[in-house]
């Protein structure tokens, strides 16, 4: 058993953040995907709380900001 927060019923979850993101540290976010949802966390703060949203509301989301 995991002591991670983010730790699911498949092991460990494989974080990522866009490569539009860059490296000088600024305001991030990171995503890990699972075959029911989609965790959003802050990439400065890792160890704190995720956010969990359903892989709809995820699709539904990036629909969305894909026509902004």
């Amino acid at each position: 058993m995991s002591t991670d927060p983010h730790a699911n019923q498949f092991g460990e979850l494989a974080w990522f953040k866009s490569s539009y993101s860059g490296t000088s540290g600024g305001d991030c976010v990171e995503v890990a995907a699972t075959p029911a949802a989609v965790h959003v966390r802050d990439s400065k703060r890792p160890q704190a709380a995720s956010l969990t949203i359903s892989a709809e509301q995820w699709s539904a989301f990036a629909a969305y900001a894909r026509q902004a």
